[in-house]
């Protein structure tokens, strides 16, 4: 059975294709719609593997445009147990299915889901209604259970009814604010032993003074734990943009971690700001040097459609400073395709790649290690306790900040 894909564009819902069961040696085939390729201004909603052409697109993995909207390990794991415990009806056994469990008011980016073209209902449908802030204390204890094998099948009602299964392996729920803005908020682990969340919001903090484009955020306490909350940026009111991470952006398969040199020339090629883009990343990049953000991997960089067929940056998330004793656990994108080593020398010598006149890339270099320098003062006016910062000095303190500072010192 086929299954629908329209898209939010331009005010309107519009059917874009089809994606149905592949035949034997592939895993999902789709087909753009007659009527959305002859129309003025049609786009490929996957720039990659699906460029804009008749006939069937045959995929041995599920697309990145598709993927990108569907959940990873942590709503994996809640709709699995879902089903287990009859909260969901038929088990998953395509990727595609996963995608299609998610909530549809509350879904990332633009694509939206239906089985069949008469009855009119996205998959899945929602009333529209999220959690407010306010409940984030019963989310986490709901996300608790879940960590622990102890969940209820309410738990599993009250997350997957609050848009939980969204991308990323740690446990987090769409919320609604005050504002009527949607946002993320991002839990802590029963089984952590620092706060990531005060981590995040730290460096998130950092990069806006590093003068990086960051999603609006902020840190609320849970009695001795805390929360982080994070502004959908793939939102403007009840309009939706179009997303995709820059791994869907490159066409990488699974696993494959790319390079920042190899997101620039993806930019180059379809990008909305070009040069604009291109200083921001390399930006990002000298940011995640000095900020050990090394859960770096490139569906952590995202994209979002600001004119047909063209994507820009999207702001600045998921940056997490690892302290060295963790980073055997976590990935890092390299800074070019044929070099493994992360350094700062490196970096500079890439900046051409990017755009960059040795001046302007020392500029920008300066820029971002004084606004990174201060962190431990930054933290402390989050009110963030002094055990808390101590966890996190070596993220902050370590070679490539010193190399950083004898080249902006000379």
């Amino acid at each position: 059975m086929s299954t629908e894909i329209h898209i939010d564009w331009a005010g309107q819902t519009r059917l874009v294709g089809r994606a149905y069961p592949a035949p034997q040696g592939a895993t999902v085939s789709f087909e753009y719609d007659r009527a959305w390729l002859a129309r003025d201004g049609a786009f490929a909603i996957d720039p990659t593997a699906l460029p804009l052409q008749v006939g069937a697109h045959h995929g041995a993995r599920l697309f990145g445009a598709l993927s990108d909207c569907g959940p990873d390990r942590w709503g994996r794991v809640l709709v699995e147990r879902a089903v287990r415990k009859k909260v969901l009806g038929q088990k998953p056994y395509r990727d595609l299915d996963y995608v299609l469990a998610l909530d549809d008011f509350s879904r990332i980016g633009a694509l939206r889901f239906r089985a069949d073209a008469d009855d009119g209902l996205f998959l899945a449908a929602h009333t529209g209604r999220l959690p407010p802030v306010l409940q984030l204390a019963a989310l986490v204890r709901a996300a608790d259970a879940i960590h622990r094998a102890t969940e209820t099948a309410q738990d599993l009602r009250f997350l997957l009814g609050a848009g939980s299964p969204l991308g990323g392996a740690r446990p987090k729920s769409a919320v609604a604010f005050a504002d009527g803005n949607l946002g993320i908020a991002k839990f802590p682990r029963p089984d952590d032993t620092r706060d990531i969340a005060a981590g995040e919001i730290l460096a998130l903090t950092l990069a806006h003074a590093a003068g990086i484009r960051t999603a609006a955020h902020r840190l609320v306490p849970l009695g001795a734990r805390h929360v982080s909350l994070i502004t959908r940026f793939d939102r403007d009111g009840a309009r939706r943009i179009p997303f995709i991470s820059a791994a869907t952006l490159l066409g990488l398969p699974p696993g494959e971690p790319g390079a920042y040199t190899l997101l620039a020339d993806g930019i180059r090629q379809f990008g909305h700001d070009v040069p604009g883009d291109l200083r921001e990343l390399w930006r990002r990049l000298i940011f995640s040097l000095l900020a050990s953000n090394y859960d770096d991997h490139l569906r952590n960089h995202g994209l979002l459609m600001l004119a047909p067929g063209r994507w820009a940056l999207s702001p600045a998330y998921d940056l997490n400073p690892v302290p060295e004793i963790d980073r055997a656990q976590t990935t890092k994108t390299a800074i070019t395709e044929t070099q493994a080593e992360s350094s700062i020398a490196t970096a500079l010598e890439a900046a051409p790649r990017f755009g960059l006149k040795p001046k302007e890339a020392k500029t920008i270099l300066s820029e971002v290690c004084a606004a990174v320098k201060p962190w431990r003062a930054v933290g402390r006016k989050l009110r963030l306790k002094a055990d808390t910062l101590d966890a996190y000095a070596s993220a902050f303190e370590h070679p490539l900040m010193d190399e950083a500072k004898k080249l902006t010192a000379s």
